[in-house]
């Protein structure tokens, strides 16, 4: 499901994500909206072509299983 989870600067983490049911450009566009809104994210970076995003987060804030959420919730689904 993940491609990495590593420790960034203080307590963020980055952690890639496979998402399927993108299918356009701004597919992508609204997963990275819908992930920036969550509280605790700091970037959300979704590439359509590879089907991925990357997520910079606070685990104290966040965390994965909130991510999913917030995909699932707008539509798509996390590998």
């Amino acid at each position: 499901m993940f491609n990495f989870n590593k420790k960034s600067s203080v307590d963020k983490i980055a952690s890639s994500f496979k998402i399927v049911g993108m299918h356009c450009v701004s597919c992508a566009m609204n997963i990275d909206g819908a992930l920036e809104d969550l509280e605790g994210v700091s970037t959300a970076k979704t590439n359509y072509a590879k089907a991925e995003t990357v997520v910079e987060y606070d685990e104290k804030i966040t965390n994965e299983a909130e991510i999913i959420k917030t995909i699932s919730e707008i539509g798509y689904t996390v590998q």
